[in-house]
């Protein structure tokens, strides 16, 4: 079992840190009151070219759109990556909290990985403090997106949060 994945997304030097210490560039960065957008290529990467994600720290959330490769498609909209923000000054950390959410608008939002997280809790990666915060992410978004047809902007209107999509790889 891995030990929770961390990445430091850097504003000024537009790019953003994995784990490992692998920098990758980023295109667009946008700050809001509510969150961040980043949006940059996947390089290196078979099943996906571009990710473009909402950083949500209210609501414990990293809220991603893929771009996939042809053939690799999948059957999602949305993957929402449970996990815990912080903000220093124009440095944000995310720290991801293993589970995650598999939202298909209108139809379903389905938490995966539950085993990850459990072998995280078993193996004391994950203290009770930031365990509870993962479960009580998890339910509020599956709660919130249930209650509003599984779909995300009417989830997050109710909540003030109105996300907006950079072009991407072509724009």
């Amino acid at each position: 079992m891995h030990p929770p994945k961390i990445v430091t997304f850097d504003v000024p030097a537009r790019i953003s840190v994995d784990n490992k210490g692998f920098a990758r560039a980023v295109q667009e960065y946008r700050v809001t009151p509510y969150g961040l957008y980043m949006s940059r290529a996947m390089v290196g990467r078979p099943s996906a070219h571009w990710i473009r994600s909402w950083l949500l720290p209210s609501l414990g959330l990293a809220v991603t759109d893929f771009s996939w490769n042809p053939g690799h498609e999948r059957d999602q909209d949305f993957y929402l990556d449970v996990c815990e923000i912080e903000r220093e000054g124009d440095r944000w950390r995310l720290t991801d909290l293993y589970l995650d959410i598999v939202l298909r608008t209108g139809r379903d939002a389905t938490v995966i990985d539950v085993d990850e997280f459990v072998a995280a809790v078993g193996g004391g990666l994950l203290d009770a403090r930031r365990a509870e915060h993962a479960l009580q992410c998890s339910h509020a978004a599956v709660d919130g997106l249930a209650a509003h047809g599984h779909d995300l902007d009417a989830w997050l209107a109710g909540l003030g949060i109105a996300l907006t999509w950079g072009a991407g790889p072509t724009g």
